[in-house]
């Protein structure tokens, strides 16, 4: 189906459209900080709620069988594109697919998942994002953007506790999969409605254990959030300023920084939830970062995807 009668078909524009969830991609390289983020909104939607798909199950080749080829993960040819794009398609009007699986420990594949759409679908993985047919099938698109010395170093501290590699491989493979990186993980940034930036604050030297900071550009491709009452009052730990995009066009940017105060930071965590009819506390879920602790810039950043998505749904 062509991008522009599926975007038709999903919004009721088109011959038999149908109820069918908000889709929702999470797009970015290794180690930029996906599942993390993905986690946190399916832990508060609810898993009766929400299906969380990873992309990178549609791996061509498994493990052993990708050492001996000229091209990484990361390269279209290393993955079943097409089948992706079909599944996405399928999820995005409401049909079930039988998803592949890929053991991202074991670096094997495994038994195909059945896969239902629920009420949301929140896709991540390396590219989501990398055709015009599958970003069409979302309402909402984010691309994670991390400084590379940072996003270096979770996926060395990633791949040596979790994947059985050591550091001088996971080094290796980086720099490997660096020019396909470049041509064909970065450029789906400029699909992506919201381009988020996890990184320290430049020229300030905050203690050891201050979260990394948030910068999250909002391009106006769909309709954001209110923010600036909100943010009135706190001190500039927390504003929104108006920059230049990548290509120029001007696009809001938010800013939480991570020594912003907790009672700053918990106000405005309050006031997006509560716009969002949430009678109880903002799910204690949102900015977990496991052993490493709690970030608020990353449950700010959650909190405002979820409302993208409750919106969307609304």
């Amino acid at each position: 189906m062509p991008d522009k009668l599926l975007r038709m078909h999903r919004t009721g524009q088109g011959k038999g459209a149908r109820d069918r969830p908000v889709m929702l991609a999470i797009a970015g390289d290794s180690a930029s900080g996906k599942t993390t983020v993905t986690a946190g909104l399916v832990k508060a939607l609810g898993a009766e709620r929400c299906t969380a798909v990873c992309v990178d199950d549609y791996h061509r080749y498994d493990r052993s069988e990708r050492a001996s080829l000229p091209f990484t993960a990361l390269h279209p040819d290393c993955n079943h594109v097409d089948i992706m794009e079909q599944h996405l398609q399928l999820l995005a009007t409401g049909h079930p697919v039988l998803k592949p699986v890929y053991d991202h420990h074991a670096g094997v594949l495994t038994r195909p998942q059945y896969v239902e759409p629920r009420q949301f679908v929140i896709v991540e993985g390396l590219l989501p994002l990398h055709t015009k047919l599958a970003a069409a099938c979302f309402d909402v698109a984010v691309y994670l953007n991390p400084p590379e010395a940072i996003r270096r170093a979770w996926k060395v501290k990633r791949d040596t506790a979790h994947r059985g590699y050591t550091q001088e491989q996971v080094r290796a493979e980086l720099d490997r999969r660096e020019p396909e990186s470049e041509r064909f993980i970065r450029p789906q940034r400029a699909r992506a409605d919201i381009v988020v930036r996890f990184a320290p604050v430049e020229q300030r030297a905050d203690p050891p254990g201050t979260p990394l900071s948030a910068e999250l550009l909002l391009r106006p491709t769909i309709r954001h959030p209110d923010l600036t009452t909100i943010l009135v009052g706190s001190g500039g730990s927390m504003h929104l300023k108006l920059t230049r995009d990548s290509d120029g066009r001007p696009v809001d940017s938010l800013h939480i920084h991570g020594y912003a105060p907790r009672e700053d930071t918990h106000l405005l965590k309050k006031a997006i939830w509560s716009g969002l009819g949430g009678t109880k506390e903002v799910p204690p879920v949102l900015g977990d970062l496991g052993d490493a602790g709690h970030s608020d810039p990353l449950a700010v950043t959650q909190l405002l995807l979820l409302h993208h998505l409750i919106e969307s749904a609304r």
